[in-house]
């Protein structure tokens, strides 16, 4: 074998040999960087400097505002009030609640950006009053878990922002664009199998609110749903960039947590910095790591040898994009999102936008559905495991009451994959 096969294999098999091993990804991605770079006598100083580079980045400043933003409004009872505006104006459905936790979702997913966060804040409310209610558990878990996805694509995400850093700088405004409607297109998709599964099981009808409830509702929701108004219409109207409308999200949200809602003390604050501390630390190291690995996987140019080997299977446009979107569905199935977004971006942007000709902004969408799934399911969900535990039931039954809602979410990525204009329609008008 010639030394540069034995270092790809050192690169990728030691990756994924550390992974199997259950050593956390952010360790097993340096030290697979750290031995290949000896072994190919590249200075190790390289490494670190490719590793500060890559969070030395404006754009990823938009990351711990985020995260701030969407916890300070999941800890300060956005969540409730979001649950209460949705039960107004689709609850009295048939299987009224498992539609509310559905556009719950929706809302909650335009401030957090995250599936995680999502399953927290809705499902620890949502699951058992839908017990409580009638409903089964493994159909409660079922719904809340697959919703959350929308966290994922309906705009702000900070997971677009590692995308927009790891496929070269595509436009995160955009990005947030072209996420709005595959997410209500999804949102729509899986209330119409949570009513068809609701009617045949017979839940539960909610009850009428009166006109002042009614209206009292309302205004105490509006607040919390201007939070992604502010963020998109801000950047698309120019008023300020991406980064700098998460900043403007934190002080919102600060401002509407500790000053308007109330319902927790401003000593909380504390606590809540220190949680996105953690997460942040997490993210960042990530991404650090991550950089060090995909100059790496540049230097080998394993990017372009994985665009030669997919063009040997097809050149068949359907295809080999049916292929991609499986290899993602699997790799979502066993890999958290982040790392998976800074590790196959760089092998299959070349593909899909150089060669198949898709626009980087639809790519970018169709990877977040991809990565979103993969959250729902096992063995490494993460956003399974919190539904799960908070419904009490085990991953087995959850998963099989799943299966109708995951399909549904193949038929919406399908949707996204081959209809360009499905996540192209509004940035190309808003920001052409």
């Amino acid at each position: 074998m010639t030394s540069a096969t034995v270092a790809t294999t050192l690169l990728m098999g030691g990756f994924f040999g550390l992974l199997i091993l259950k050593i956390p990804i952010t360790f097993a991605l340096t030290a697979a960087s750290i031995a290949t770079a000896m072994y190919l006598n590249i200075p190790l100083m390289s490494v670190v400097q490719r590793m500060v580079q890559g969070v030395r980045s404006f754009s990823l400043l938009a990351i711990p505002f985020f995260i701030l933003a969407g916890e300070l409004m999941s800890k300060g009872g956005i969540s409730r009030r979001l649950i209460d505006f949705s039960n107004l104006l689709i609850g009295r459905a048939r299987g009224g609640l498992a539609q509310v936790n559905v556009l719950a979702s929706m809302f909650f997913g335009g401030i957090s950006g995250s599936a995680v966060a999502d399953v927290s804040s809705i499902g620890t409310i949502m699951i058992p009053m839908m017990k409580q209610k009638g409903y089964d558990a493994d159909y409660s878990v079922a719904v809340t878990v697959t919703s959350a996805c929308q966290g994922i694509i309906i705009p702000p995400s900070h997971n677009m922002i590692i995308y927009s850093l790891a496929a070269g700088g595509v436009s995160v405004g955009r990005l947030f664009l072209g996420g709005f409607v595959p997410g209500v297109l999804l949102g729509i998709a899986l209330m119409i199998i949570s009513y068809v599964i609701a009617v045949r099981r017979s839940y539960p009808k909610e009850a009428h609110y009166t006109r002042a409830q009614t209206i009292q509702i309302t205004k105490d929701a509006v607040l919390g749903l201007l939070t992604p108004i502010i963020i998109i219409g801000g950047v698309v109207l120019g008023v300020f960039t991406a980064t700098e409308s998460a900043a403007v999200a934190c002080v919102y949200a600060f401002f509407i947590t500790f000053v308007v809602y109330r319902e927790i003390p401003l000593r909380d604050f504390g606590r809540i910095l220190y949680a996105c501390l953690k997460t942040l630390a997490m993210v960042m190291s990530l991404i650090a790591a991550a950089s060090a690995f995909g100059w790496l996987m540049a230097y080998l140019r394993i990017p372009a040898l994985a665009t030669e080997a997919l063009l040997t299977i097809s050149q068949n446009r359907v295809v080999l994009l049916l292929l991609i979107n499986v290899m993602l569905l699997v790799l979502g199935a066993i890999m958290d999102m982040a790392p998976l977004i800074l590790i196959t971006t760089p092998i299959l942007f070349p593909v899909v936008v150089n060669v198949l000709g898709m626009h980087p902004v639809q790519f970018g969408i169709m990877m977040m559905l991809n990565l979103g799934i993969g959250l729902c399911t096992p063995p490494v969900g993460s956003a399974l495991f919190v539904g799960t535990a908070i419904g009490r039931i085990s991953i087995e039954k959850a998963t099989r009451a799943m299966l109708p809602f995951y399909a549904t979410m193949v038929v919406v990525l399908m949707f996204v994959t081959f209809v360009p204009d499905l996540v192209m329609f509004i940035p190309n008008l808003l920001m052409p």
